[in-house]
């Protein structure tokens, strides 16, 4: 077997490793949230900063920057603010993230 051969098998298993991740990530989140515990509030921060790790690292897996991605979120942020989307009707939420985005620039 070539070694090139070898590299895209690893990030294959990578890539599906991750994705199986990510789904027990959101699993546990979708538990945790059911419970409606104010001790849950830790183990609510820990899968949400899984889940947003587990998404960084796939992109970088399947060839998109971490910038790249940073880049198409604020896009989508600032269509959904000129579109006035419900929830920045509601609560400037997506306004919110996109300052919090611009910031880490």
């Amino acid at each position: 077997m070539r070694k090139e051969d070898f590299n895209i098998m690893y990030n294959v298993k990578v890539i599906e490793e991750l994705k199986a991740d990510l789904l027990c990530t959101i699993g546990d989140l979708f538990k945790i949230l059911t419970k409606g515990s104010n001790i849950a509030q830790n183990a609510i921060l820990d899968c949400i900063s899984g889940a947003i790790i587990v998404l960084y690292l796939l992109s970088e897996r399947l060839g998109y920057s971490h910038t790249a991605v940073d880049e198409n979120m604020r896009k989508k942020l600032k269509v959904g603010i000129i579109e006035e989307d419900k929830i920045e009707k509601e609560g400037k939420d997506l306004t919110k993230l996109y300052n919090h985005l611009k910031e880490r620039e």
